[in-house]
């Protein structure tokens, strides 16, 4: 028997100092850094036997700044407890600005379906009086709250 070879369904030459296997189709690799700052020295972190494990030893979290529309910046800490923290509302949950903008585009997706499906309002826009006259009734209101803010 030839003892440079292994038994498996993938070759391995046992001469080599350091073998790389393949890995299996029905397995997956996922290497992502998993905190913001480097470690001080790597370490083997074992027992780790499902992705929940390794969000809970890691605790991955980051700050991000964000920058409103008239530059005021400001940081959040958005942190990672398994899967669902990396989609669009895992995100947006976590984040007041986001939130915030969030619901200020929801405003605005429903003002422009009242400007398309509106048939008083598009009339109203359509004739240059009324437009003038929404658009001052529209600007007084804008004064009225921006007076009780």
């Amino acid at each position: 028997m030839d003892s440079k070879y292994g038994i498996g369904g993938t070759e391995v030459q046992t001469d080599a100092s350091e073998a790389i296997l393949e890995i299996s189709q029905n397995k997956t690799l996922f290497i992502q850094k998993l905190t913001q700052d480097q470690p001080i020295k790597p370490e083997i972190v074992s027992g780790l036997t499902s992705v929940e494990h390794v969000f809970e030893h890691y605790k991955p979290e980051i700050e991000v700044d964000f920058e409103d529309s008239e530059g005021v910046e400001s940081k959040e800490t958005l942190k990672f407890s398994h899967l669902g923290n990396f989609g669009k509302k895992g995100i947006i949950n976590q984040s007041k600005y986001l939130n915030d903008l969030d619901t200020e585009k929801d405003q605005y997706l429903k003002v422009v379906k009242q400007l398309k499906s509106n048939k008083i309002l598009k009339a109203a826009l359509a004739d240059p009086d009324a437009k003038e006259a929404l658009l001052k009734s529209i600007q007084s209101l804008i004064a009225e709250i921006q007076q009780q803010g």
